[in-house]
C-alpha cells in the first residue's frame, strides 16, 4: 500500500453538499480490478474513479470508473469531476480548446466555459422497450400506462431505461420497488417537461422545495429527473450525467425539448442538481454543470 492524492468533488452543483459526490484517486497505478471494486464498496457513493497514464495519444489522462456493484464504461457526473480533481491538482491539457479523457469507452471530450464544464454526449444507440418489460418496469415503478408518454433504451455506454412521464409531480412522487428493480437487472431514468403550474401547485412545489432544501431551489427547471440503479448497487442517484446525455439526445432528435434547455435533478434525496444541455451546430449533446471540490487530501491504498 501507499499513499494516493484524493478528491472528492461535488458535481453539477455550484453550492457544496447539493450535487452528486464522486471520490478520485489521482494515481491508480500498480492497483489490480480487485482493489478498485474494495475501494469504491468502500466509500458506498454511486461512482469512485481512479486517474491513470492514458494509452490513447490524443488523451489527456485515463480513468476506470467503477460502483459499488462493479465497473461502468462511461458516467457523466465522474467525467466532469475527475476532470476538475485533474485540473485542481495541476493537470496540463494538450488542447487549449478541449480536455480529452480516455475511459473505456473512448475518448469523450471536455470543454470549459469559465469555471464550468461541460461533456460532449458519447455517441447513443436507442431501441423501442419490449412492451413485456416496460409492463414490468411501470408496475415496479407504481404507473400507470397513462402517465407514460414514451420510452426509450438508451445506451451509450452506459445503458438506461428512459421514460418520459406526463408531469413532474409524476416524477417526484414515485416510490419504487427497488428490490423488483434489481430483479430487472435494469437502470430506469425518468423524466418530465416543466409545464406551467396552477396557483396550487406552485404552493405544494415551493413547500416541497423548502422542506427539501431549507430554501428555495437553485432557479427554474424545464426537465425534471430522477435516476434509480439498485441494478448497479445505487437505491436511487442524486443527479446523473450519463443518463441526462441519452436523454437529451433522445428528446431532443424526437421534438420533445429544446437543443438548449436546464434540468433539476435530486429534489427527493434533499440534493438540488442542475445540468445544462446544449446541442451545438454540429449537432454535439453537451452535458455542462458546475463542479466544488470538498474533499482534499491523501488515501492509503
Amino acid at each position: 500500500m501507499k499513499t494516493r492524492a484524493f478528491q472528492q468533488v461535488d458535481v453539477f452543483t455550484a453550492v457544496p453538499y447539493r450535487g452528486n459526490p464522486v471520490a478520485v484517486v489521482l494515481d491508480g497505478s500498480d492497483l489490480d480490478d480487485a482493489e478498485f471494486q474494495r475501494f469504491a464498496q468502500w466509500t458506498n457513493l454511486s461512482e469512485t474513479t481512479f486517474l491513470l497514464p492514458p494509452t490513447e495519444p490524443g488523451a489527456d489522462y485515463r480513468i476506470r470508473i467503477f460502483t459499488p456493484g462493479g465497473e461502468m464504461p462511461f458516467a457523466g457526473h465522474p467525467t466532469l469531476g475527475s476532470c476538475r480533481a485533474w485540473l485542481k491538482a495541476g493537470g496540463k491539457p494538450k488542447s487549449t480548446e478541449y480536455i480529452v479523457q480516455q475511459c473505456v469507452t473512448g475518448l469523450v471530450t471536455i470543454r470549459r466555459d469559465g469555471a464550468r464544464l461541460a461533456f460532449a454526449a458519447p455517441p447513443l444507440k436507442r431501441t423501442a422497450p419490449s412492451p413485456t418489460m416496460l409492463a414490468k418496469i411501470a408496475h415496479a415503478l407504481g404507473l400507470k400506462s397513462a402517465q407514460i408518454l414514451a420510452a426509450q433504451q438508451l445506451d451509450n455506454g452506459s445503458n438506461w431505461l428512459g421514460m418520459l412521464l406526463d408531469e413532474i409531480d409524476s416524477v417526484l412522487a414515485l416510490t419504487p420497488d427497488h428490490r423488483a428493480l434489481k430483479e430487472l437487472g435494469v437502470k430506469v431514468g425518468v423524466a418530465a417537461i416543466a409545464q406551467a403550474p396552477s396557483p396550487t401547485q406552485l404552493i405544494a412545489r415551493s413547500n416541497r422545495e423548502a422542506r427539501a432544501f431549507g430554501g428555495s431551489a437553485q432557479g427554474t427547471v424545464d426537465l425534471e429527473v430522477r435516476a434509480f440503479a439498485a441494478a448497479t448497487g445505487i437505491e436511487e442517484d442524486p443527479v446523473t450525467g450519463s443518463l441526462n446525455a441519452g436523454l437529451a439526445q433522445w428528446l431532443i432528435a424526437d421534438g420533445h425539448m429544446p437543443e438548449r434547455y436546464l434540468v433539476g435533478q435530486g429534489q427527493c434525496l434533499g440534493r438540488d442538481g442542475r445540468l445544462s444541455v446544449e446541442r451545438d451546430a454540429e449537432g454535439r449533446v453537451w452535458i455542462g454543470g458546475d463542479t466544488v471540490v470538498c474533499i482534499e487530501g491523501a488515501v492509503t491504498l
